[in-house]
C-alpha cells in the first residue's frame, strides 16, 4: 500500500462555515508525519475525521489502502490516539486504566501495562489516581495509553501539550523510538514548529483549513535558503542603499530592524562595509539559515503581517 493515511477532498462544513476543504493528506508506512498549523486552522477537524469520530462532508478517507466507512472497526483497532485533551476514570489508577483499556480493545500481552508505564516514567505514580495526576502526568498517561497496544499508526493531537521540556524531550525521543523500532506511524499535529522540525520525515501545513504545502523535511533542507540578516536603526534608510547602490532586489524587511538578504553574490562583510559608509549604523550582520518557521511563514503569507513591510 503506498499510504498509511491518504485523505481525498477531506472537506468540513459545520454551521455554514467550511472548516476543512479539500485537504489531501499523504503519510506513508513508517515515517513521523508533521501536521502543522497555527490554533484553529483545522487540524483537530482533520484528525477527528481520519478516525471517525467525525464525519467529512465531502471528500474521502483511505487507511491502510481501506476506505473508512462508519463500519471500519477493524481498521481503527489498529490505530492509537489522542485528541484534544485525553480523558480518563479519575477515580481509578493510572495503572487500572491502561488495565481497562487493554479489557475493551480486546489485547492480553502480558507485560504490556507495565511496559507502558515505565516508556512514559510512570510507574512510581502508577498506584495513584488520576485525579491526582499533574496535567503533564495526564498528558504521558493518553500517550501511554495510546501506544499500549502497539498500534500500527499513533494519531497523536498536540502530544507535548502540558509538558515541561524535559518531558518533551522524553517524547520526541520516543516517537522517533516507536517508529525506528517498532515500525510505527505517527501522525503528530502542533502549532509549536520548532517541536516538529526536529523529529518529522514529512511536513503537511494547514493554513485556514487548506492544505498549502505537503514537503519532505529532507527535501526542505536541501533548498533551505541562507541569507545575510542585518540588523539596522534605519531599516528604510538600509533598502535604499543595498537597492539604490548595491543594486539588490532580493532583500526582504523583517520586524525588529532587521533585514534578510537573499542575494546569493552578497558577504557579510561588504554588506556592513557599503552600509556604514552611507552612515546606516549596523547593530548585528550575520549569515542565518531559513527555519522550517521561517518557511512556514513564507509559504502562508504570513510573514508579510509580521515584518510590517
Amino acid at each position: 500500500m503506498p499510504y498509511v493515511i491518504q485523505t481525498n477532498h477531506l472537506t468540513k462544513t459545520i454551521g455554514g462555515k467550511e472548516i476543512v476543504k479539500d485537504v489531501g493528506l499523504h503519510v506513508k508506512k513508517g515515517e513521523i508525519y508533521g501536521f502543522l498549523g497555527p490554533n484553529g486552522a483545522g487540524k483537530t477537524t482533520v484528525m477527528k475525521m481520519i478516525l471517525n469520530l467525525w464525519k467529512p462532508t465531502r471528500g474521502s478517507i483511505e487507511l491502510f489502502g481501506e476506505n473508512l466507512t462508519p463500519k471500519s472497526y477493524g481498521v481503527l483497532k489498529r490505530i492509537g490516539s489522542i485528541i484534544e485533551f485525553p480523558c480518563f476514570y479519575e477515580r481509578l489508577t493510572g495503572r487500572e486504566n491502561l488495565e481497562l483499556h487493554c479489557e475493551y480493545m480486546g489485547y492480553h500481552h502480558p507485560g504490556s501495562v507495565e511496559g507502558a508505564l515505565e516508556m512514559l516514567e510512570l510507574l512510581p505514580d502508577a498506584g495513584r489516581p488520576v485525579k491526582e495526576y499533574s496535567l503533564g502526568m495526564k498528558e504521558r498517561l493518553g500517550i501511554a495509553r495510546a501506544v499500549l497496544c502497539r498500534p500500527e499508526l499513533l494519531v497523536l493531537d498536540e502530544p507535548t501539550n502540558g509538558l515541561d521540556p524535559a518531558g518533551m524531550k522524553h517524547v520526541r525521543k520516543l516517537l522517533r523510538n516507536l517508529c525506528s523500532e517498532y515500525g510505527m506511524t505517527v501522525m503528530a499535529s502542533s502549532h509549536i514548529l520548532s517541536e516538529i522540525e526536529s523529529i518529522a520525515d514529512t511536513v503537511g501545513i494547514l493554513h485556514r483549513g487548506e492544505l498549502v504545502q505537503e514537503v519532505g523535511m529532507q527535501m526542505l533542507e536541501e533548498m533551505n535558503t541562507a541569507c545575510i540578516e542585518v540588523r539596522v536603526t534605519d531599516t528604510k534608510g538600509a533598502a535604499f542603499i543595498l537597492s539604490d547602490k548595491c543594486g539588490m532586489n532580493n532583500f526582504k524587511i523583517m520586524k525588529e530592524g532587521n533585514i534578510r538578504i537573499y542575494d546569493p553574490e552578497a558577504t557579510v562583510q561588504e554588506t556592513a562595509r557599503v552600509l556604514a559608509a552611507h552612515r546606516i549604523e549596523v547593530t548585528a550582520i550575520g549569515k542565518k539559515a531559513e527555519t522550517l518557521e521561517d518557511y512556514f511563514l513564507k509559504i502562508t503569507g504570513e510573514a508579510d503581517r509580521t515584518c510590517g513591510n
